[in-house]
């Protein structure tokens, strides 16, 4: 009986990280690459700018 108790708590703990996962997936919205791009590009006029010396 004691073994199946030690079979039983990751059987649980799976069971939990889907039904978390699953709730947490929910609220994810598809945004694209837009602002990821946008702040790339400052980045890179950024680094430009900064060598400007000799």
């Amino acid at each position: 009986m004691a073994a199946l108790a030690w079979l039983l708590i990751p059987f649980a703990a799976a069971i939990g990280a889907g039904l978390w996962g699953g709730w947490a997936n929910r609220t994810h919205r598809v945004r694209g690459d837009g602002p990821e791009l946008d702040g790339y590009a400052r980045f890179r006029e950024a680094m430009e700018k900064s060598h400007t010396g000799p």
